[in-house]
């Protein structure tokens, strides 16, 4: 990499309804791609971003981390301000870093935490149509909980996976360091932080709870489905309205990769 270059790194939240996931592909619509053709009307480059998480179609985001080189020297406030004046009005920008060179979004992250939104009431809210997943009936909170309360530690997680198919899966193994749910009014949370996941884990997560929720499972039920460590028992997946990508978390403060020499 040329010492000409430097690299930033970007805080975005984006509401993912209208896009077909975070990484760019052909001839569909992303937030990579709207994030990059930003750039290149603020600097004049053609630049290439790298996230943190792989968001799915139609995951939303409130702390979506992102790396790019550039030669510009816009400084932060210029590039924040800069780059929200030409997103589009569904992604922004929430924070600017200089970093050192050696600082990898991806593989410096320690965990990341996701939250997926319940609306459990049998009556549909218009305002949270596309932000949530509405389920009618009474959840039992204090049996989700219970439930949540095994998945936390190392695990081999394989029945939480639809299929091993899905793509290029290292290990199974992960270790969840958060998994709760909470209650408030007819919105219910659930949120789990975990140092990786498998393809639709949170989504398979939540619709395994959410049967236990509505009494179809007990908790001897979801330990047997854990210990069988067979793709396909989870769920079913939930649809990606409800989910959000919450935080990437690091080692150390983002402001406390930069280089002063930069």
């Amino acid at each position: 990499m040329s010492s000409d270059l430097i690299k930033i790194v970007l805080v975005v939240e984006y509401d993912g309804a209208s896009y077909c996931g975070f990484q760019f592909q052909n001839n569909v619509k992303t937030v990579q791609d709207e994030i990059e053709k930003a750039l290149l009307k603020l600097t004049g480059e053609k630049l290439r971003v790298i996230s943190a998480s792989r968001t799915d179609t139609g995951v939303h985001a409130r702390g979506q981390v992102v790396s790019y080189w550039t030669a510009s020297r816009l400084a932060n406030e210029r590039i924040l301000n800069g780059l929200n004046y030409y997103l589009p009005q569904d992604i922004a920008v929430k924070a600017v870093y200089k970093v050192n060179s050696r600082f990898n979004v991806q593989k410096d992250a320690v965990s990341r935490e996701y939250s997926y939104l319940i609306w459990n009431s049998y009556t549909r809210s218009p305002l949270q149509r596309a932000r949530t997943y509405q389920v009618g009936g009474a959840l039992d909170i204090e049996k989700m909980s219970r439930a949540c309360a095994l998945l936390i530690g190392e695990h081999d997680l394989s029945s939480f996976i639809t299929d091993f198919s899905q793509s290029v899966i290292k290990s199974p193994i992960k270790t969840v360091i958060l998994a709760r749910v909470e209650k408030e009014g007819d919105m219910v949370n659930f949120s789990i932080a975990a140092n990786a996941f498998l393809p639709h884990q949170v989504r398979n997560t939540v619709g395994v709870l959410i049967r236990m929720g509505l009494g179809k499972l007990n908790l001897e039920d979801f330990k047997t489905l854990m210990e069988a460590k067979q793709p396909g028992l989870a769920g079913p997946t939930v649809p990606a309205q409800g989910l959000y990508l919450m935080r990437v978390n690091y080692p150390r403060p983002l402001g406390e990769y930069y280089d002063e020499n930069l």
